[in-house]
Formats: C-alpha cells, structure tokens, sequence
C-alpha cells in the first residue's frame, strides 16, 4: 500500500505549520523526514497516521495491504510505550488480543517476530530489565506482529546513545532486507536519515515546505558506518538546513 499526502497545509491558531505539501510513500521504502526543529515533521506524520486531520489537503491510501495485516498504520514511539507490568512476550501479545488472536496462531506470530528483532532469549523479561535499545527492539516487534502496511516511526532512536543508535541502525536494515516493509521514519540526525532512508525529505523552517527530495539508490545493505558517499550526501543535507536550523534553534532560545 502506497500513502500520497496531497496538499496538506496546516495552522494552530496564528501559527501556519506546514504549506502545501505533496509527498508519495511507495510500497516497500523507507522514507526519511528531516528538517529544523518546529518545521512540522511530526505533525505531518499524525497526518499521514490518521491521528489529526489537516485543515487543508488530504491523505491518501493506494493498493492493498498485505496478506494478514493487523493494523493498515502503526506507530513507534521515541519512547517505547511499553507496559511495564508485562514481559516482553506480553507486550508483544496485546495488540494481537486487540484483534482477538490468541493460541496457536498468536504464539507463532510472537515467535516469529521475536526470532526478527533478536527477542527470543528474552521473552520473558519486564521491560525494566532491559536496556533501551532492547526496549525498541519490543517495541519494534510489537509494531511487526501486526503485519503493518506501513510503519510510523517518529524519532524512534533519539532516546539511545551513540552505540546503541548504530546496533539498532544495523538491526533496521537486517530486518528491512529480509522483509522489506514501508516507513515514514521522522529524525534530526541525519546519520540515520542517509543510513535508513531511500528517500529523504528536507523540510523547512515552520511554515514547513518541501525543500528537496533527495534520492539515495544504494541498497540498504550496502551502506556502511563512516562511508564517504553518505557522508558527501549527509553534509548535503546539513548544507540545505544548517542556516534555518540556527534560526529555528534561535526563536526557540528566545521563547
């Protein structure tokens, strides 16, 4: 299933978010949003989730979902949103209770999406033994039980360190070459962007527009750590942002 936001223009109060934005997420790709802090980029991902409705322009949903999809859109949080009363394997099993799955049929989705996120030894543990990159991994998981046709992810690694940041990077791409799987994956760094992303959008400063679409062709898998292409192609992005970003950063200070 292919997501086509069409002309979505936005405003709190006085405050005009987003203009005039028109965006295809294909089928199967990840595409990455980035821009200054305030530009939108969350607000236009509540869009394209269903969570808000824009005051103008529409979203759209094209094709079918997968063969056994659960949840047509289903978010990853920055912050995990796990249940700290339940074990990992609990977590997991609550969105498939949502839809009255249970027995035979909900333990091998929950085996199958904890042998993918690298889960299984874990199952169960409570969310308070686990470090945060294994949270996101649950979390991750739990997104996956329900065969989503598109996942939300709205800075889902910005509360992980450095290390943790690029194991969890490497995971993402493992688990997208063996099942590809479509994303809007909002961020601010851009390491993540041009390591993830086949596609990221640079927004800019509030009112968010589109500034560019940049295209990265080579295969996940290929893309490295301290790679010279996609480092070329990163300071590209900051070179689009770097001014608005420090007059964004300055409106913030002054507020």
């Amino acid at each position: 299933m292919d997501i086509r936001l069409e002309a979505i223009s936005h405003r709190y109060g006085d405050t005009e978010v987003l203009r005039d934005i028109t965006l295809d997420i294909p089928s199967g790709k990840i595409v990455c949003l980035v821009g200054p802090s305030g530009c939108g980029k969350s607000t236009l991902l509540r869009f394209a989730g269903g969570l808000e409705r824009p005051l103008a322009g529409r979203v759209l949903q094209i094709g079918d979902v997968p063969d056994g999809c659960l949840n047509p859109l289903t978010y990853v949080f920055q912050d995990f949103a796990l249940l700290p009363w339940r074990t990992v394997r609990g977590n997991i099993s609550l969105v498939l209770e949502d839809h009255g799955i249970r027995g035979a049929r909900a333990e091998a989705i929950i085996a199958d999406v904890l042998a993918r996120t690298k889960l299984t030894d874990f199952a169960r543990a409570l969310p308070k033994q686990l470090s945060g990159g294994m949270k996101q991994r649950v979390a991750i998981a739990r997104a996956l039980a329900v065969s989503p046709a598109v996942m939300l992810m709205d800075e889902p690694l910005s509360a992980l360190d450095s290390q943790t940041r690029e194991l969890l990077m490497d995971d993402l791409v493992s688990l997208w070459t063996r099942t590809p799987f479509t994303a809007v994956y909002v961020t601010h760094n851009l390491n993540e962007a041009v390591r993830l992303g086949h596609r990221v959008v640079v927004l800019s400063r509030r009112p968010g527009t589109i500034r560019e679409v940049v295209e990265i062709g080579r295969p996940l898998s290929e893309r490295g750590y301290a790679d010279p292409d996609l480092e070329r192609t990163q300071k590209h992005l900051w070179d689009l942002m770097r001014e608005e970003a420090r007059a964004a950063d300055e409106e913030l200070i002054d507020v």
